[in-house]
């Protein structure tokens, strides 16, 4: 059986609280707890990356000169604007401002889809290069170098599983974006477009981590 949300003074809470604020405080602490879970879910990547780039660096240098930094450097541009968007609809959704809380969203999520665009051309001009992960690599420019087809195969599961996270992102935003627009976040009630706030925040973190790594220490 459905539950009305219950109210503290004028703040909206689930009735499964104590209070607006409690609700508030026990939402930041999970999302912060997820994003832990996060961190330790990318670590075994980055410490891969670096484990194997110590071990074969001339084949490491040689594979990352197949990147293009250009369109890496892009998709940083994109994700800061996104955050700056996401930080601007949170700040709407605080002031009660709800065109300001809806146009960010919307603009959040068109930035997500760019950034998914140029990757999408980055994979493709990869794939017709005959450059796959390990296992179906076919690119014969890097011969000399057999530890490249590793390069590539992390290069393949980190910015893969970033994506991934890039998706989850926007299918919330979604969410938080349908219940926007019904006029359903305020000064009083933000709770859902702060969380995924932090949590897109945190995405495009994670890309200002790959970005050079991937990109620029080759």
């Amino acid at each position: 059986m459905a539950h009305a949300p219950a109210m503290d003074g004028n703040r909206q809470y689930a009735h499964h609280f104590l209070s607006a604020d409690h609700e508030f405080e026990t939402s930041k602490q999970g999302i912060w707890l997820f994003l832990l879970q996060e961190v330790l879910f990318f670590s075994p990547l980055f410490v891969a990356y670096y484990v194997f780039r110590g071990l074969h660096p001339a084949d490491w240098h040689a594979a990352a000169q197949l990147l293009d930094w250009r369109m890496g450097a892009l998709n940083t541009v994109i994700l800061i604007c996104s955050s700056l968007t996401m930080a601007l609809a949170v700040h709407g959704a605080q002031t009660s401002n709800k065109k300001k809380l809806v146009v960010n969203l919307i603009l959040t999520l068109g930035l997500a889809c760019g950034f998914l665009v140029v990757k999408y051309f980055e994979y493709t001009h990869k794939f017709h290069m005959g450059i796959y992960p390990a296992g179906a690599f076919t690119y014969e420019g890097l011969g000399q170098y057999p530890a490249a087809k590793l390069y590539f195969s992390i290069y393949y599961a980190m910015t893969g599983l970033h994506g991934i996270h890039v998706l989850g992102g926007m299918a919330v935003m979604l969410w938080v974006l349908k219940r926007a627009m019904r006029g359903e976040f305020n000064a009083h009630y933000y709770t859902p477009v702060e969380m995924t706030g932090l949590y897109w925040h945190f995405v495009d973190l994670v890309w200002i981590y790959l970005f050079p790594i991937l990109y620029l220490l080759g």
